[in-house]
C-alpha cells in the first residue's frame, strides 16, 4: 500500500515523501547483484536479495552511515552531488534519477509553483484539438485527469464527455473499466505504464491531497494497482506504440506522441497517428469521419 502523510485536510493530505524515498531505494537496491556493479560475490548466500548497504555505499563513493540515513528517508543534507552518485550507482534511468531527486529535494524542484488544486485547459488549447480532426487528440494533468480531448479521441477512446469530471482520469478508466480492458490488446502494458506515470507525478507533488486520495482509491479498488505501484516503477509518457482492439473497426496499430504544453509543464498533449497506407490508418480514418456517432460503442 502507498504511504500517505496525514493532515488536518484527512488522512490523506499527500502522499508521504520520506517513507517513499525510502522504499524506493531499498527496492533498487535489490534489484542488483554485486556481479552488476563490479563488485566480487565469493558466492556467499545472502540473506536478503540485492546489493547490502555498504555495497551500495562503496559504489557510489560515500559513507556507509551517510547512505543508511538516506535509505531512511533522511535527505535534509543530501547534496545533488552525492544523488547523482548514487543514482549511477543504483543504475537509474533518466525517469528514475529526476524522481528521486524529486523525492529528495522537494524544495529545490518545486520551490517555484505549489501544486494547483484544480488544473484547467486554456480555450485555445482546446480549439486546437478541435481543428485535428483526423488525429486522436487529448491534454492531461499530472494526475492523469483528461482535461480536453477531440471527436477523434472520442471515436477511439469512448464517450468521455458522458461521464462525470472525476472520472475522466486514466488511473480510474484503465483499472476500474470493464470496457478500456477490452479496448487495449496489451491492457499489462497500459497498466504498469498508468502506474509508472502516476507516481512519476507523486514524486514531483508529493503534497497533492487529490492526487494521494486517488492512489489509495486505487489500492483498494484494484489488486493489480497494488501490484504495480509496489514494483515502484517510474515512467514518462513520451512515445511508442499502442495496439487496439475497437469494437467498430476490430484491431488497429497506433503510435503516439507526448508534448508537454510550454505554459505548463504539467499538462502535455498526446496525439495518435497510423501509419500511412496500412489498414490501421484505414480504420482510423473511418473512426474520425463518425466521430461522436462511435462513441457509444466505447466506454
Amino acid at each position: 500500500m502507498p504511504s500517505f502523510s496525514a493532515s488536518g485536510n484527512g488522512p490523506a493530505a499527500g502522499l508521504d515523501r520520506r517513507a517513499e524515498l525510502s522504499e524506493f531505494l531499498r527496492n533498487r537496491r535489490a534489484r542488483l547483484r554485486p556481479s552488476d556493479v563490479g563488485l566480487a560475490d565469493y558466492g556467499r548466500r545472502r540473506r536478503v536479495p540485492g546489493l547490502r548497504r555498504e555495497e551500495l555505499a562503496q559504489v557510489a563513493g560515500v559513507s556507509v552511515s551517510y547512505y543508511t540515513q538516506l535509505e531512511q528517508g533522511n535527505s535534509a543534507n543530501v547534496s545533488v552531488e552525492v544523488l547523482d552518485s548514487i543514482a549511477r550507482a543504483l543504475q537509474l534511468t533518466e525517469t528514475e534519477h529526476a524522481y528521486l531527486t524529486h523525492l529528495a529535494k522537494p524544495t529545490r524542484q518545486r520551490a517555484s509553483r505549489p501544486s494547483p488544486r484544480t488544473q484547467r485547459l486554456r480555450p485555445a488549447i482546446q480549439q486546437l484539438l478541435d481543428t485535428m480532426t483526423d488525429v486522436p487528440a487529448y491534454v492531461n494533468g499530472f494526475r492523469m485527469d483528461i482535461l480536453g480531448w477531440n471527436r477523434s479521441a472520442a471515436a477511439l477512446f469512448g464517450n468521455w464527455a458522458g461521464l462525470p469530471p472525476e472520472e475522466r482520469n486514466w488511473g480510474r478508466l484503465i483499472y476500474l473499466s470493464p470496457a478500456m480492458r477490452d479496448l487495449f490488446i496489451d491492457w499489462e502494458r497500459k497498466a504498469g505504464a498508468i502506474a509508472g506515470i502516476l507516481r512519476m507525478h507523486a514524486g514531483s507533488h508529493p503534497e497533492d491531497p487529490q492526487l494521494a486520495s486517488l492512489v489509495g482509491e486505487l489500492s483498494v479498488r484494484s489488486e493489480e494497482f497494488r501490484q504495480f505501484w509496489a514494483a515502484h516503477e517510474v515512467r514518462r509518457k513520451r512515445h511508442g506504440a499502442l495496439r487496439f482492439n475497437h469494437p467498430l473497426v476490430g484491431e488497429l496499430t497506433l503510435s503516439y506522441e507526448t508534448f508537454p504544453l510550454p505554459d505548463d509543464p504539467d499538462q502535455a498533449l498526446i496525439t495518435y497517428h497510423a501509419e500511412p497506407g496500412s489498414e490501421s490508418a484505414t480504420a482510423l480514418r473511418l473512426l474520425a469521419s463518425w466521430g461522436t456517432d462511435a462513441t457509444t460503442t466505447v466506454g
